[in-house]
C-alpha cells in the first residue's frame, strides 16, 4: 500500500467526482447509452468514482480490482445473455477500466476495451470529460452492435444513467 495514494484518496472530498462531470454531462452520457443500446443486446453501466472508500484502500485495490468489485455489487453480470459492460472511471487514480461479462468477453477481446479506456484517459487528460465519455460509449456501442446485434427482444436490464459515487 502506497501512503501517497492512500493520502490522496483520503484527503479528496466526496464531492470531487460531482465537480468533474456536470449534471448536463451525466444526462448526455445516459442519453447516449440509451440510444446506443437500441442497436445491440449489450447493457452498459457507467460509473464514476472519486476517492475510494477506506475498505478499498485498506485492501490496496487497483482500479481494475475496484471495477471487479463494482461489477459484482451493481449486478452488471445479472443480465439474461451475460451481456453487461461496466465502464468504470477512477478519478483520483486517473484510470478507466472496462469489464465485459462472459457473454461479450467471448466475442470481443479485452484489447478492444483497453483501447477505448486509453483513448478515454487521453481525452480526460486534455480536460475533455464529456467528449471522452461520449466517444467511449459510442465506440463500445459500435463493438457491441457488430458482435452482439439487437434482436427481436432487447430489454433494458441495467440503468442507463451514470452512477457517481
Amino acid at each position: 500500500m502506497k501512503l501517497s495514494r492512500v493520502l490522496e484518496h483520503l484527503l479528496l472530498p466526496d464531492w470531487f467526482a460531482r465537480r468533474v462531470l456536470a449534471r448536463a454531462d451525466l444526462a448526455a452520457i445516459g442519453d447516449a447509452i440509451a440510444a446506443c443500446e437500441k442497436s445491440h443486446r449489450g447493457e452498459l453501466r457507467f460509473v464514476v468514482e472519486g476517492p475510494l472508500p477506506l475498505s478499498a484502500l485498506w485492501r490496496d485495490l487497483s482500479p481494475r480490482d475496484r471495477a471487479v468489485d463494482l461489477f459484482s455489487q451493481l449486478r452488471v453480470w445479472d443480465t439474461d445473455e451475460n451481456s453487461g459492460i461496466l465502464i468504470y472511471v477512477q478519478l483520483v487514480d486517473h484510470r478507466v477500466e472496462i469489464l465485459a461479462d462472459r457473454g461479450i468477453a467471448a466475442r470481443v477481446p479485452q484489447a478492444e476495451w483497453d483501447a477505448i479506456c486509453r483513448a478515454m484517459e487521453a481525452s480526460f487528460r486534455r480536460g475533455e470529460w464529456r467528449q471522452g465519455a461520449l466517444q467511449a460509449v459510442a465506440r463500445a456501442g459500435e463493438l457491441l452492435a457488430r458482435h452482439f446485434p439487437a434482436g427481436v427482444s432487447n430489454p433494458n436490464e441495467l440503468p442507463d444513467q451514470p452512477l457517481v459515487i
